[in-house]
């Protein structure tokens, strides 16, 4: 129970900014950190709807209620995901072989496109939420909890394009049955809790989500010969932006 416990720890200090007491971070603590991933998401999820909450009630516009939405998760998480996708995007910018590419994601250093699709990203984030009625904030929460289920079980299936990267190391020290299990645990749940709020969503959400699963697979495989932490944090940002974008779409038309 206390290594269970030390994951959970390990796991939040790992992947937010959420403080939390100190933990033996050993091989054998790591077991079941990415177990825990989810609940990250799912804190975000609550906070999303106490701002939403916030904003209504201090009266501010739709702007800046959006622009909390957006940034929320950056100050949340400290931004390891978004890092993940501005690497990612340098090394896909770069069209070089696939060692090049590899060696792109490892270089701390922001290349022009980061830059670049970084600004795109903010932009379009912020003008999805900014549309976006405040009633679907419960249902783009659990967006949250479903991107990091989905991100851990691509850890837990995926080849990895590092053997001997920080993935592959939690990779090696997962115990997958357990894994996968609790993964399932959180991808059904997150399914049952978006048909119950609305069917109809819940089906733009999931086939989204799909889409993008798909994609993160075919493009990790092709462009780097498998997935790093980086292209993780990639798909993460990449699934969220989306299932705003296609919440805010469907909106329109439903």
């Amino acid at each position: 129970m206390k290594r269970i416990w030390n994951s959970f720890l390990i796991s939040f200090a790992m992947y937010s900014r959420i403080p939390v007491p100190r933990a033996d971070w050993e091989k054998e603590n790591m077991k079941y950190t990415m177990c825990f991933f989810p609940a990250i998401g799912a804190v975000l999820g609550l906070l999303l709807y106490i701002w939403g909450r916030v904003a209504a009630w201090l009266g501010f516009g739709d702007l800046m209620r959006a622009a909390g939405c957006v940034l929320l998760p950056v100050v949340v998480t400290g931004g390891i995901h978004l890092d993940g996708f501005l690497d990612t995007m340098d090394a896909l910018s770069s069209h070089q072989p696939q060692e090049r590419k590899l060696e792109i994601l490892k270089d701390s250093h922001a290349g022009a496109f980061a830059v670049i699709m970084g600004c795109a990203y903010f932009t379009l984030a912020l003008g999805a939420w900014s549309e976006l009625d405040m009633r679907l904030y419960p249902l783009l929460g659990v967006v949250f909890v479903l991107s990091r289920a989905l991100s851990a079980l691509a850890l837990a299936v995926f080849p990895k394009a590092n053997k001997k990267g920080s993935l592959a190391m939690f990779s090696d020290a997962a115990q997958k049955r357990a894994l996968l299990t609790s993964l399932a645990v959180w991808i059904i749940v997150c399914a049952g809790l978006l048909f119950w709020m609305d069917r109809r969503y819940a089906v733009v959400i999931l086939a989204t989500a799909a889409l993008v699963f798909w994609y993160y697979h075919h493009m990790a495989m092709k462009e780097f010969g498998g997935t790093t932490g980086d292209i993780a944090g990639f798909f993460l940002q990449v699934m969220e932006l989306a299932c705003a974008c296609t919440v805010m779409i469907a909106q329109c038309i439903l």
